[in-house]
């Protein structure tokens, strides 16, 4: 009691902390701070038994509600699967190439399909579906295997060069002109000029007349004699400017002399179904889907193993 020191000017009691010749009082708490502190603990207290909170080794304590967020979100993600579930049941037994006939159905094909785009699609053709070089725009009228809604669920479902996929998967293959031995330097840069010339990339000149007589030797069997490719034999259009592996001479040359070949997983072991339909008409919508009995060569029209994938602009 002697060691108490009080404040001449409050008549307050001191806690004997001095800093500089600055003392603290030692005021009481407010009361209600003190009934909201309390009231605090015990909330946390019911807290700990009603919901998890104590992190253990593998999980967390369950509390006495069995309460978790990961149920919860269970179940609305089951709530929302069975609100689909109708939607759904009625794209499983339409036909893809039947959606557009039900406006409802295929907007709501084109949303999930949307989604499934971004986890699956992305990385390869980007956010916006407009790919890079190696990787096909979706967004353009260009379409190696065929554009329908028919030719685009095909092509998901069995994918580009899949070794794996029995013989459904696509496959077309180049000959290596330049590292085969093929045709010779001088003969390579003359049909690059040909090539290059119908997009009009370049203007006619001697080294183009003498690289049309070497296209229609030995490309137009594939390509066609006005280069804009064969369907039935995965052979790009060249007469256009979409080039999946670019259009300068430096890379038109190395198509020709060293033709890449790109793969696309066959998403018919990843993915179900419907899901697959609905990546068919999202991709469809994004603005160079083709009529299914439109198709330019007829490939819709009598499809068998010919769907969907954007050209592969290489001669």
């Amino acid at each position: 009691m002697g060691n108490k020191h009080i404040d001449q000017a409050t008549g307050v009691e001191t806690v004997g902390h001095e800093w500089d010749g600055i003392e603290e009082l030692n005021n009481p708490l407010p009361r209600w701070w003190l009934w909201a502190l309390y009231a605090s603990i015990l909330w946390a207290i019911v807290y700990v038994v009603l919901y998890p909170a104590w992190p253990l080794v593998s999980k967390g304590t369950e509390g006495v509600l069995g309460w978790t967020s990961r149920g919860q979100l269970q179940g609305e993600m089951d709530a929302a699967q069975k609100a689909r579930s109708g939607v759904l049941a009625k794209i499983a037994v339409m036909p893809v190439e039947r959606l557009p006939e039900d406006p409802q159905l295929m907007k709501a094909a084109i949303a999930g399909g949307k989604a499934a785009f971004r986890v699956n699609c992305v990385q390869c053709h980007g956010a916006g579906a407009a790919g890079s070089k190696g990787y096909p725009n979706l967004n353009d009228d260009d379409w190696l295997w065929g554009g329908d809604l028919r030719a685009i669920e095909y092509t998901i479902t069995h994918g580009i060069r899949q070794p794996d996929v029995d013989d459904k998967s696509h496959f077309s293959q180049m000959p290596a002109f330049g590292k085969d031995g093929l045709l010779t330097s001088a003969q390579i840069q003359d049909v690059v000029s040909y090539v290059r010339t119908l997009p009009g990339l370049e203007k006619p000149g001697a080294a183009s007349a003498r690289g049309a007589q070497v296209f229609a030797e030995n490309c137009a069997v594939c390509h066609g004699p006005d280069g804009k490719g064969l369907r039935e034999l995965g052979a790009p259009n060249l007469a256009d400017a979409i080039w999946l592996f670019g259009g300068s001479r430096e890379d038109v040359t190395r198509s020709v002399s060293y033709p890449p070949f790109g793969v696309m997983p066959a998403w018919g072991g990843r993915l179900d179904p419907v899901t697959i339909k609905m990546l068919s008409a999202y991709v469809h919508s994004l603005g160079g889907g083709e009529d299914f009995l439109a198709s330019p060569g007829g490939a819709s029209a009598d499809f068998s193993a010919d769907s969907a994938v954007k050209a592969d602009a290489q001669p």
